[in-house]
């Protein structure tokens, strides 16, 4: 299995930006799925983009003209660079990964996921 480990939350204010880094020791980077989850307080944990080099990149609806998923193979690193961010987004942020080429939207079809970095949204 492989280690995922994020970087890069914090607190911010509405309409600021970050980005999220996701380090991973993995064995193959290459053909793998890797995504960004979240979860607030009290709820699920959701899916927010997925990136796989088949199907290209996969986006939860109400953060797709924000977010934007990327990946530095030569770095084994995932990207996540937020724009406008709202309280909503406010959560604890997942880096998962799954080999294959789907990009699949349930948490429980990852095989590898990291601790989480905390991201805070103030209005």
């Amino acid at each position: 299995q492989g280690q995922l480990a994020e970087s890069g939350g914090g607190l911010v204010q509405a309409g600021d930006s970050l980005r999220l880094s996701c380090v991973a020791y993995i064995r193959a980077f290459s053909p793998v799925t890797m995504a960004w989850f979240r979860q607030a307080p009290g709820k699920e944990r959701e899916f927010v983009a997925g990136i796989n080099w088949v199907f290209g990149t996969k986006y939860k609806d109400s953060v797709e003209d924000r977010f934007t998923i990327s990946r530095d193979n030569a770095e084994n690193t995932l990207h996540l660079q937020m724009n406008n961010l709202k309280p909503e987004d406010t959560a604890v942020y997942y880096c998962a990964s799954v080999k294959g080429t789907r990009i699949p939207a349930r948490n429980t079809d990852y095989e590898d996921w990291g601790r989480g970095t905390q991201v805070t949204v103030s209005s």
